[in-house]
Protein backbone atom coordinates (compact mmCIF):
# COMPACT_ATOMS: atom_id res chain seq x y z
CA UNK A 1 0.00 0.00 0.00
CA UNK A 2 1.44 3.35 -1.06
CA UNK A 3 0.67 6.38 1.08
CA UNK A 4 1.05 10.09 0.46
CA UNK A 5 0.42 13.10 2.67
CA UNK A 6 -1.58 15.80 0.92
CA UNK A 7 -1.43 19.31 2.38
CA UNK A 8 -3.97 21.79 1.06
CA UNK A 9 -3.43 25.53 1.58
CA UNK A 10 -5.33 28.69 0.64
CA UNK A 11 -3.42 31.38 -1.28
CA UNK A 12 -3.83 35.16 -1.59
CA UNK A 13 -6.19 34.76 -4.55
CA UNK A 14 -8.48 32.51 -2.50
CA UNK A 15 -7.59 29.40 -4.52
CA UNK A 16 -6.22 26.18 -3.10
CA UNK A 17 -2.62 24.99 -3.45
CA UNK A 18 -1.68 21.34 -2.86
CA UNK A 19 1.60 19.84 -1.70
CA UNK A 20 1.88 16.05 -1.84
CA UNK A 21 4.62 14.20 0.04
CA UNK A 22 5.41 10.51 -0.44
CA UNK A 23 5.80 8.06 2.42
CA UNK A 24 4.50 9.92 5.48
CA UNK A 25 5.61 8.60 8.86
CA UNK A 26 3.19 5.99 10.23
CA UNK A 27 2.62 7.72 13.59
CA UNK A 28 2.27 11.26 12.18
CA UNK A 29 -0.20 13.36 14.20
CA UNK A 30 -2.58 16.13 13.21
CA UNK A 31 -0.77 18.45 15.63
CA UNK A 32 2.58 17.84 13.90
CA UNK A 33 1.08 18.39 10.47
CA UNK A 34 -0.66 21.60 11.56
CA UNK A 35 2.62 22.93 12.99
CA UNK A 36 4.48 22.09 9.78
CA UNK A 37 1.80 23.78 7.68
CA UNK A 38 1.98 26.89 9.90
CA UNK A 39 5.75 26.96 9.38
CA UNK A 40 5.36 26.71 5.59
CA UNK A 41 2.98 29.69 5.68
CA UNK A 42 5.03 31.77 8.16
CA UNK A 43 8.30 31.32 6.27
CA UNK A 44 6.77 31.86 2.82
CA UNK A 45 8.42 28.65 1.61
CA UNK A 46 6.15 28.10 -1.42
CA UNK A 47 4.42 30.50 -3.77
CA UNK A 48 1.61 29.64 -6.11
CA UNK A 49 0.17 31.32 -9.19
CA UNK A 50 -2.36 32.88 -6.81
CA UNK A 51 0.34 34.41 -4.59
CA UNK A 52 1.68 33.52 -1.17
CA UNK A 53 0.03 30.85 0.96
CA UNK A 54 -2.22 32.40 3.59
CA UNK A 55 -4.00 29.58 5.40
CA UNK A 56 -4.51 25.88 6.00
CA UNK A 57 -7.45 24.07 4.41
CA UNK A 58 -6.85 20.38 5.20
CA UNK A 59 -4.30 17.58 5.45
CA UNK A 60 -5.03 14.03 4.33
CA UNK A 61 -3.19 10.75 4.17
CA UNK A 62 -4.07 9.08 0.89
CA UNK A 63 -3.54 5.33 0.64
CA UNK A 64 -3.67 3.44 -2.61
CA UNK A 65 -2.89 -0.08 -3.58
CA UNK A 66 -0.68 -0.56 -6.62
CA UNK A 67 -0.54 -3.94 -8.33
CA UNK A 68 2.22 -4.14 -10.93
CA UNK A 69 1.15 -6.28 -13.87
CA UNK A 70 4.44 -6.21 -15.76
CA UNK A 71 7.79 -4.43 -15.78
CA UNK A 72 9.41 -3.60 -19.14
CA UNK A 73 12.92 -2.53 -18.28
Amino acid sequence: MEQTLQLVFRNEAGSTFNITLAGPRVNLTATEVAAAMDLVIARNIFHSNGGALTGKVRASIIAREVVELASFQ
